[in-house]
């Protein structure tokens, strides 16, 4: 998974020392997302990256849904910031 360096994982705790919420998770996958999705520009061939991918995309999937179960305005407030719909 990657770390924090690149992201800012403040805007998206719900406390100083969350690092497994489903609002912090699905930031870092989102991170890791756009990393492959940049990789897989220039390696089109690579189709295990490409496997991985899909399966980031769908844990991901799975955590937003279940954000939108359980806390709508926490989706929602996650799906404005990563900007994920268009």
């Amino acid at each position: 998974m990657p770390t924090s360096e690149n992201i800012d994982l403040g805007a998206f705790r719900l406390h100083d020392q969350d690092t497994g919420s489903a609002d912090v998770q699905i930031a870092l996958l989102t991170h890791r997302i756009n990393q492959l999705t940049e990789h897989l520009k220039g390696h089109r061939k690579d189709h295990s990256s490409r496997r991985g991918l899909l399966k980031l995309v769908a844990t991901r999937r799975s955590l937003l849904d279940y954000l939108k179960r359980t806390s709508q305005d926490r989706y929602k407030t996650v799906i404005e910031k990563l900007n994920l719909r268009k």
